[in-house]
């Protein structure tokens, strides 16, 4: 986004029970409700509006049209004891829509110190984005979502109400992780993971054939990919040999390219439901 000079824009409205600091900038069209407290090196794009009782601190970005539902906090410093005041932010995509008593917090040093989130997500009530994590463009976190600190989350993805996300994990590109899921190992792009303790349970079929286009066949033609890799008992080992046998296949080589990396957890193990993949394709 272009970023608003210094100041606040001529047009923006800003409530007389909102306390906006001195050095903030303020885009055009702006508006900010009653009750909420704007930091100094805070930065709001065009059209954001904060609507009641929405704290910012710390160094965040809001991009163009980000709205803030009430007593949502974002940019406040991050649950790391190792953290000693350092100056650190958060940076929010454009319209993203962040629902009440959701809490976003500031990176750390151990990290880049930065905690992003990108364009046209939606982050539901009650849910916390942890320190340093990546949450890539038009994702959902449900109600009472958990991502722990230095989480990645890939496009598209959906969180279902009350899952957890452990540190470091890797959730891939439209995955699905379902309700109350506790997630301690990588999640593959397309892949759906279930259960107190994550496992893969199949693809997001859904995903693959409203969002990417696939036909049924296609879509078989993967979640048998997925088999292979998963067969050997290691699957950054099986990555290789799965996508030559799937050449020019978008999905199989990305979904590869994820397995291979297999980053400090590995990759959720495979679960029982997903021998009916085939079938529920």
């Amino acid at each position: 986004m272009d970023l608003p000079t210094p100041g606040i824009a001529s047009d923006a409205v800003i409530s007389p029970g909102a306390f906006v600091a001195d050095g903030a900038r303020i885009g055009p069209g702006s508006r900010i409700g009653p009750g909420c407290v704007v930091g100094p090196d805070c930065v709001l794009g065009a059209g954001v509006e904060l609507v009641a009782h929405v704290v910012l601190d710390g160094r965040v970005t809001l991009g163009d049209g980000v709205r803030v539902s009430p007593f949502a906090t974002i940019g406040l410093p991050p649950q790391d004891l190792k953290y000693k005041g350092e100056p650190t932010g958060v940076m929010i995509g454009a319209r993203t829509h962040v629902r009440e008593h959701a809490t976003i917090h500031r990176g750390s040093v151990g990290g880049d110190g930065m905690t992003r989130i990108g364009s046209d997500c939606l982050i539901m009530c009650v849910a916390h984005v942890g320190h340093d994590c990546r949450v890539g463009n038009g994702v959902v976190l449900v109600n009472n979502v958990m991502l722990a600190g230095h989480v990645e989350i890939g496009d598209y993805a959906v969180l279902q109400g009350a899952a957890g996300v452990q540190q470091f994990v890797r959730i891939g590109r439209m995955a699905l992780v379902t309700g109350m899921a506790g997630v301690e190992r990588n999640v593959l792009p397309f892949g759906r993971v279930k259960g107190y303790r994550a496992k893969f349970a199949g693809l997001n079929t859904i995903a693959l054939r409203r969002r990417v286009g696939l036909s049924k066949e296609q879509v078989i033609v993967i979640a048998r990919a997925v088999h292979d890799l998963y067969r050997g008992g290691r699957p950054e080992e099986s990555a290789d040999a799965v996508e030559a046998a799937h050449p020019g296949n978008a999905q199989v080589a990305e979904i590869a390219s994820f397995a291979r990396d297999r980053g400090r957890h590995g990759l959720c193990p495979f679960g029982r439901a997903a021998e009916d993949e085939d079938a529920e394709a």
